[in-house]
């Protein structure tokens, strides 16, 4: 029973590989679907992400807090959620704790002394590796045909 239930979680995590591994202290975009009426639009949300629950999980919760007009404003979702249209990656921190719950009572200006910023690798911004090595050889072969159009036109 238990290695069912590993194996549906496998399965669920790997069909949504669209999405980057996330960290507390990083700052993410989240576009969510909102469904008004009929119309469904497209919502986006950027703000830290401040706790990650459930990492083992078929499908863990992250909590995203952004500060609005003085005003502090949390979301909490579940990752694999049909509700998400994608998160992006736009800055890591390094930080020293798993929850940052401390940034609920800190002002802007603490908390940026506490997090510094740190460059994020490229297969942790959502692409694994391979995808970005088939999109530089596909550049370069477009490159070197249009190279071989144009010594021909010349000819």
């Amino acid at each position: 029973m238990h290695q069912k239930l590993v194996e549906f979680n496998k399965n669920l995590r790997a069909a949504r590989t669209d999405l980057p591994l996330l960290q507390a202290g990083d700052v993410v975009k989240v576009r969510r679907k909102i469904k008004e009426g009929e119309k469904t639009r497209i919502q986006m949300f950027q703000g830290m992400v401040i706790a990650i629950k459930g990492g083992q999980s078929s499908s863990p919760m992250v909590t995203i807090r952004k500060v609005s007009s003085g005003i502090g404003v949390e979301i909490i979702l579940p990752l694999l959620s049909s509700q998400i249209d994608s998160i992006e990656l736009v800055k890591r921190t390094k930080a020293r704790r798993g929850k940052l719950y401390f940034v609920r009572t800190k002002s802007a200006k603490t908390i940026g002394k506490k997090l510094k910023e740190v460059p994020f690798e490229i297969g942790h911004a959502g692409k694994e590796v391979q995808d970005i090595v088939k999109e530089v050889q596909a550049a370069t072969k477009a490159e070197t045909t249009e190279v071989k159009a144009e010594e021909a036109k010349a000819e």
